[in-house]
């Protein structure tokens, strides 16, 4: 998985970083999330709360903007270059925003094939985007492209409910990440699903990427399956 832009900067300044680092136009998340909340039950968003706890910006600057400021500064200028890497100036453009799309979601399970998913999801017959065993094993794994500027402290949210309860609200901070034609990817941590009679049955689930200004760039709400058995394949 390439390291995102955020962790390089991280580096830099474990070797000894230059006060004018801190000239830059944005400030980039150093936060990191990634928790579970199983307590609250009541099957609320707290999307709320995550707005007025949001790192306080200022504007977007466009990118070719961004790097003609402060020349003079050698230290911030090979700080710019190691934090855009490979970035094709000639295709940045002058578009102050960021645009993210996630391209597709991989379930990861032992002894099975990949199940790649691309994004929006398309429901089997049943309603279904997909099934999982109970008791299994998984990993999710994300693809998704940056363009025409560095998109600050993207995050993943995804909330479960099952019969109205709400019974998983997981929050992953993904990081910080320059433009680039080649797609990113993210593998999530593994996980197992609940398992027994009552464990399986019908779930619904909304997952969000939200960036540090707020910016929503996939908002999805489907509906999976917990089954005894992995589904046949198709």
């Amino acid at each position: 998985m390439e390291k995102p832009v955020d962790q390089r900067k991280e580096d830099e300044e474990e070797h000894g970083g230059s006060d004018g680092e801190e000239k830059l136009s944005r400030k980039f998340s150093c936060a990191s999330v990634s928790s579970t909340d199983m307590n609250d039950d009541d099957g609320s968003d707290d999307d709320g709360d995550e707005e007025k706890q949001a790192v306080l910006l200022g504007p977007q600057v466009p990118l070719k903007e961004q790097l003609e400021m402060d020349k003079d500064d050698e230290s911030l200028t090979r700080w710019k270059e190691q934090l855009l890497g490979s970035v094709d100036l000639n295709e940045v453009g002058e578009i102050s925003d960021p645009e993210v799309k996630i391209l597709d979601l991989t379930i990861i399970t032992p002894d099975r094939a990949d199940l790649v998913l691309p994004i929006p999801f398309v429901p089997d017959a049943k309603g279904y985007a997909f099934a999982l065993k109970d008791g299994s094993r998984y990993r999710l794994k994300f693809s998704f492209t940056v363009f025409n500027n560095i998109v600050s402290g993207l995050r993943y949210t995804n909330t479960v409910w099952k019969t109205g309860v709400r019974v998983e609200n997981t929050k992953v901070m993904l990081g910080t990440f320059s433009p680039q034609k080649e797609p990113y990817t993210y593998e999530l941590e593994e996980e197992t699903t609940p398992s027994g009679m009552f464990a399986r049955g019908s779930y619904s689930a909304r997952t969000k990427f939200v960036d540090d200004d707020g910016k929503c760039y996939l908002d999805l709400s489907y509906y999976f399956e917990i089954r005894k058995d992995w589904p046949s394949p198709s």
